[in-house]
């Protein structure tokens, strides 16, 4: 099963299962109307046109035939290698037998083997005949069991092919040669044919009419298609080289060779451009293939990151109020309400860096948050408690300016949370080793537009022009041990509650941080509330 559906999956991108498009549909059809055309122009106005002979012509217009097919053939036996289709390898015996036949045929019309001219044309009729013989082959296989393969090797397959088809072209080449004086005469002199040139022609001017009807019957791929027009131009080709004039050198006969030239360079042709066309799509599939491994690659350093820089802070907190719980039980006597109280904010603090990392990884998998109704004054003063450690160890004054009237906002409580630790927590590291005043001033107003507006303000060094517009992108740091990661995840969460964060200078010194958070839509913010109220 694993391997028929590999090839059924490699049959989107083969020529011979490839389905023709509209366009492929429209391009057969004008080349069919083109033939007919020329058909047309050379049986009327030009039939009776005469053209001086030059007996070096064929061996030059064979040798360019012998390379169309040859190279067909190679290119049809390498999809047979690929989809190991019976039928494909008759369409490659197809191509081969009429390049093979080619050699003898050069060889008795110019080097006169056999009896010359009389021997090539027989070869000629023969030639002919096979090629449409092997697409007729070739169409009905496809219908015979097409979800059974060629099960055997295909190296030994292709060699075999190749050995009988040569042996058939030796065959028929010394089947001409022997029995030269047992077959009808179907030309009467270098230029002109015998009157039995029409009866021997008709033969492969019928197989070509029926592969052509075949071909129609079962047509499903772009080289189904492609093979009903060399059937067409096959037709033409023969009606050419006996009517209205059966001889050589005429308008009809090097027309006639013109279509067998066109029929034998047209599945090459569509071969080539197809497999241009498909390596070109699987180009563009590798790069999109390596830009999505990319970007996973990137999304996972970014969730590693994230993690990494959300729970260093947390962290911190535990291992500070472990230390300090230590403490409290190595006393004389152990006081047991601050090492409770201690080991509470390690299990509080352990229960925030959890939903930190659920919420970080729910934000890079892009799901939808789970909103609630958000009171931003309320997460404010829980961020500044969080950090309360930091502010006094760094000697920062806090001054907060939280109206009870800020309207309430829907959103991820876990999340905001987060940006606000983030910012003030960026606030207190810049103020950190600043000289004079150390100021954090932290203030909540209502948006004119719906929603609320938190500015966070430090008097610390500021941000340099230069740097304001990459402060938020990922990757981007002032600060030596900085991973660059924090604002980036700030906005991103921000954005994804359709709000703003932006930043803008302090006076005299200093940076604000500023962070709007859209309210919620009216019959949004009651449910939310209630869910709030029922939670």
């Amino acid at each position: 099963m694993v391997a028929t559906a590999a090839v059924l999956r490699e049959q989107d991108f083969v020529l011979s299962s490839l389905a023709p498009g509209p366009g492929q549909k429209r391009l057969a059809l004008a080349v069919v109307v083109v033939l007919l055309l020329a058909y047309a122009a050379i049986e009327g106005p030009l039939a009776n046109v005469r053209l001086p002979g030059s007996e070096a012509f064929f061996p030059i217009y064979a040798t360019a035939m012998f390379v169309n097919d040859a190279i067909t053939a190679v290119l049809l036996f390498a999809q047979f290698s690929i989809l190991r289709s019976p039928a494909l390898l008759a369409i490659s015996c197809g191509y081969l037998f009429t390049a093979l036949m080619l050699i003898p045929r050069v060889l008795s019309g110019v080097f006169l083997l056999g009896d010359g001219l009389e021997d090539a044309v027989w070869l000629y009729v023969i030639s002919h005949t096979g090629f449409p013989v092997l697409v007729i082959a070739y169409a009905l296989l496809k219908e015979v069991p097409r979800a059974r393969p060629w099960a055997g090797s295909v190296r030994m397959a292709i060699l075999a092919a190749v050995g009988v088809t040569a042996g058939v072209v030796i065959a028929a080449a010394w089947l001409v040669t022997a029995a030269e004086a047992l077959l009808p005469r179907l030309i009467t002199d270098r230029v002109h044919f015998s009157p039995l040139w029409p009866y021997a022609t008709a033969i492969p001017t019928l197989l070509s009419a029926g592969a052509i009807a075949v071909l129609g019957a079962h047509r499903r791929s772009v080289l189904d298609l492609w093979l009903m027009v060399v059937m067409c131009a096959y037709v033409i080709e023969i009606v050419l080289v006996w009517f209205p004039v059966p001889a050589r050198f005429s308008i009809g006969w090097y027309g006639g060779l013109f279509f067998s030239a066109l029929s034998g360079s047209l599945v090459l042709l569509v071969l080539l451009y197809e497999t241009t066309t498909l390596y070109a799509k699987l180009l563009r599939a590798v790069s999109a293939q390596r830009g999505e491994r990319t970007a996973r690659l990137m999304t996972g350093d970014a969730v590693s990151g994230s993690i990494a820089h959300e729970v260093r802070q947390p962290l911190a907190a535990i291992a500070a109020s472990a230390a300090a719980g230590r403490r409290w039980l190595d006393r004389q006597p152990p006081d047991l309400a601050e090492a409770q109280a201690a080991f509470e904010a390690i299990a509080t603090t352990g229960r925030r860096a959890n939903a930190l990392i659920e919420s970080i990884r729910a934000m890079h998998r892009k799901n939808v948050a789970t909103r609630t109704f958000v009171d931003m004054n309320e997460l404010v003063l829980e961020a500044l408690d969080q950090l309360r450690g930091e502010l006094r160890q760094d000697r920062i004054t806090v001054q907060t300016d939280l109206p009870q009237a800020l309207p309430g906002v829907s959103g991820d409580p876990v999340q905001l949370q987060q940006v606000l630790v983030n910012l003030i927590a960026n606030a207190i590291e810049a103020m950190a080793s600043a000289e004079g005043p150390r100021e954090l001033t932290v203030r909540s107003a209502p948006h004119q537009a719906g929603g609320a507006v938190i500015s966070v303000a430090d008097t610390g060094p500021g941000i340099s022009p230069q740097d304001v517009d990459q402060i938020f992108n990922s990757q981007f740091t002032t600060k030596s041990h900085g991973m660059g990661m924090g604002l980036s995840i700030c906005r991103s969460i921000v954005e994804a509650h359709d709000g703003q964060l932006w930043v803008t200078p302090n006076r005299p010194r200093g940076a604000v941080f500023q962070l709007l958070v859209p309210a919620a839509p009216p019959g949004r913010a009651a449910a939310d509330a209630g869910e709030g109220l029922r939670t």
